[in-house]
């Protein structure tokens, strides 16, 4: 191979389905990879006039490099990115998250709100792990899926941090979370600055939405005004769930477990694969009312057909073994158990079944091996 260039010999094609936003640096729009059947998203730098292009043109380099460091679960994914330097412009292909934003998904799900702090703070952990600061945390910039997965995107204000104190201390001018901390006043911006924004923005949203929340006191620790007092750091708010999770064992006793994994086992036992979109359903009322009315028309039975339980709790597409039976008693000591929990408990039953759930081998209903030539 020589040393010239190497150049694509074949401009790749898609399809552009709708803008999604438009801002003062550029715009972003949705697009279509029609061979492989998936959706990108697409955003372009392009500054509105008065805007230095040649300046923000590095700021936007920036964002490329950063994200290009990341894979995250519960980080947007950067696949690929075009720059044209000369032009001052270029584009970032991403993924595309199908969803809500933070604090429109928490009105809609309240009971998932434990869920989802614990994976924000997870994605955070991550970034400081990479001495990676977010630099623009509001609701729209954190999304969540339509398989309640946490997204945390958009680093256009991000910046690696390389010394223990930020010499830039830069800090958004466009504070939306009411009582300012006391960085502001010494012009800081570093991870507790980072934490306060976390905690503050949950606490807004628990605040208008009331639900029950079961880290308050780590809540409480993250929105310090001085710094002293603020917990320093996402590693040490990590250390802090996984205490409370120790707690929450100890919130079901020995029969309830049993009964629990018994009926789990038939579950995950009754399920041969599952489409790879597929999810369980987290809804504990919803469940019970459909579990309810499956146990009046089984009260005379031995076994339940595993689909009538399985879609109980499933959203999707999924296979089941027909040979398999679902003891009755089993159904109702778990329905008994489930009723009979807390709201917390409910959810802690359904996280458990959905880790067994997605543990099932996946498939894709699109695919087709028909297709390919060979």
């Amino acid at each position: 191979m020589n040393k010239d260039d190497i150049k694509f010999i074949r401009q790749k094609d898609f399809k552009f389905l709708k803008e999604i936003g438009q801002g003062a640096l550029g715009k972003t729009v949705l697009l279509k990879d029609e061979d492989l059947d998936v959706e990108f998203v697409c955003k372009k730098y392009k500054p509105i006039n008065g805007v230095s292009k040649e300046q923000y043109f590095k700021n936007f380099i920036t964002e490329i490099k950063l994200l290009h460091l990341l894979y995250h679960k519960n980080i947007v994914r950067v696949f690929n990115y075009y720059l044209y330097s000369n032009y001052f412009t270029g584009y970032i292909v991403m993924e595309f998250i199908e969803g809500l934003e933070l604090d429109c998904y928490l009105e809609k799900y309240p009971e998932n709100i434990n869920n989802i702090f614990e994976q924000v703070i997870d994605g955070f952990v991550y970034l400081e792990e990479n001495s990676i600061l977010h630099r623009d945390i509001r609701p729209s910039n954190i999304m969540v899926d339509n398989n309640h997965n946490v997204k945390i995107i958009d680093f256009g204000f991000g910046k690696q941090q390389e010394f223990i104190h930020d010499d830039e201390k830069s800090i958004s001018l466009n504070w939306w979370g009411g009582e300012k901390p006391d960085d502001f006043k010494t012009n800081t911006y570093n991870f507790q600055t980072e934490i306060f924004f976390i905690g503050r923005l949950f606490k807004n949203i628990i605040n208008n939405i009331g639900c029950s929340f079961k880290y308050h006191n780590i809540l409480n620790k993250m929105i310090e005004l001085n710094s002293i007092n603020r917990v320093d750091s996402f590693q040490n708010i990590l250390r802090g769930i996984k205490e409370e999770e120790k707690n929450i064992i100890e919130l079901f006793d020995y029969s309830e477990k049993q009964n629990y994994l018994k009926f789990a086992k038939y579950f995950s036992d009754a399920l041969s694969s599952r489409e790879e979109s597929s999810k369980i359903i987290i809804n504990a009322n919803l469940i019970i009312k459909d579990l309810e009315l499956l146990q009046k028309r089984t009260l005379l039975e031995e076994y339940i057909n595993p689909v009538n339980i399985l879609r109980i709790f499933i959203s999707g597409s999924y296979k089941y073994r027909k040979n398999k039976q679902f003891p009755v008693y089993i159904f109702e000591n778990f329905l008994n158990l489930f009723k009979l929990s807390s709201l917390e408990k409910q959810n802690i039953i359904l996280y458990n079944l959905e880790t067994r759930f997605l543990n099932i081998e996946s498939f894709s209903d699109y695919y087709d091996d028909t297709e390919i030539p060979f």
